[in-house]
């Protein structure tokens, strides 16, 4: 009977999220925007040096950072006294050109791997492991299919790494928004470290779902249909930037963030532009009651390359880390690392919400879990709204 519910469940959530572009920033927005001294307007593609704005040149003084340094690549020095940490000190200057097809294609997965003991930490709340459920690939374009889904890239003190996340709705700037959900471990290194540097978010990634070999000399249209948006702030929790660790860690249970986001070049807001955007529901159901969940991304690492989305449809259980953390959802899926950040889905009155995120899975790539998104997050989600979105 479960398989039965599943596959009915599984039916609407693929109807609902399937979510037709209607816009598209296109050629004519990038000229504009180099005629009007938009974003990008000083620099041609593919140079390294980069306009640092007035205010994130100041917050780089603050630390001791030499401002011109950094625009001629010092961004690339990981010294761990000047890897700002602080959820006050994100600054991430725009770095046209930066990410290239190529450069996009060489980053590695942002794996979060913990062992079965870990997994199996405390029984008593923990419901038993689930049944790996083979990950399938989603229908292409993935504009017409999956909208709202696409690749986060950023740069680590390990090189370029990859992430996923999806378009969610500003619920103060309703069908203008640029914010981007993903996993708080794609944006900061937690506990140890500080803030990643060059985070960027590529909508519908490689939409056609072309191959390695089809891609050789792929341009940046094929690979970012609807170009790169540069997160101008990010927000992910306390928890995690002080408890977060390479396996997750105390912050596993609190791995979320939201990107507010610019495009690299053109005037027009995320969601006008890919067309869809979801809503996130903090309501943090139980396992038992949140019905079929569906998580997607771009798993990166074997048997998968980055190159394609995937989805993986299951009912969660709950899966406790500590009796002293919250709870949080555990499906079956056979994705890698790479999903981290992208969005777990579900149908609430026929509408297709936002409602965890890849966080952390075991070695084996057997099943995937999420925080639950509640109070905090939802905190966290309307302060970023009503402070940067409208920028």
């Amino acid at each position: 009977m479960r398989s039965t519910r599943t596959r009915l469940a599984a039916t609407a959530l693929l109807a609902a999220v399937a979510l037709t572009a209607t816009a598209c920033g296109g050629s004519d927005d990038k000229a504009s925007d180099k005629a009007s001294g938009g974003p990008g307007a000083s620099q041609e593609a593919g140079q390294d040096k980069v306009d640092v704005p007035q205010g994130i040149a100041d917050k780089l003084k603050e630390h001791g950072i030499d401002v011109d340094a950094w625009a001629d690549g010092g961004w690339q020095d990981w010294d761990k006294d000047k890897w700002l940490s602080e959820a006050k000190d994100f600054v991430n200057p725009v770095i046209e050109g930066l990410w290239k097809p190529d450069r996009m294609q060489s980053a590695k997965a942002a794996d979060k791997t913990i062992s079965v003991k870990d997994a199996s930490a405390d029984q008593g709340v923990s419901d038993p492991e689930p049944a790996p459920v083979e990950a399938t690939a989603e229908k292409t374009p993935y504009h017409e299919n999956a909208a709202p889904v696409g690749k986060v890239f950023f740069d680590s003190p390990d090189g370029p790494a990859v992430c996923s996340g999806t378009v969610v709705k500003d619920v103060n700037h309703p069908g203008k928004s640029n914010l981007v959900w993903t996993a708080g471990h794609c944006v900061h290194a937690g506990g140890d470290g500080g803030w990643y540097r060059n985070i960027v978010f590529v909508p519908a990634y490689n939409d056609l779902g072309k191959s390695e070999t089809d891609l050789a000399n792929a341009g940046s249209t094929q690979i970012a249909p609807y170009g790169n948006w540069w997160a101008d702030w990010a927000s992910t929790s306390n928890e995690w930037i002080q408890g977060g660790s390479s396996s997750g860690g105390a912050g596993a249970a609190y791995d979320y963030a939201v990107l507010h986001v610019k495009p690299e070049q053109g005037a027009k807001s995320l969601e006008e532009t890919v067309g869809a955007a979801l809503d996130v529901d903090f309501s943090a159901p139980s396992a038992t009651e949140s019905g079929t969940m569906g998580a997607w991304g771009y798993p990166a690492a074997p048997p998968y390359n980055g190159l394609k989305m995937f989805k993986c449809l299951d009912q969660p259980g709950r899966l406790s880390l500590s009796p002293t953390l919250p709870t949080m959802y555990r499906i079956g899926c056979t994705m890698t690392g790479g999903s981290s950040g992208g969005g777990w889905f579900r149908v609430v009155d026929g509408e297709t919400k936002l409602v965890s995120n890849t966080s952390i899975g075991p070695q084996d790539n057997t099943w995937l879990a999420g925080p639950q998104l509640g109070k905090n997050a939802e905190a966290l989600y309307q302060n970023m709204s009503k402070t940067y979105g409208g920028q």
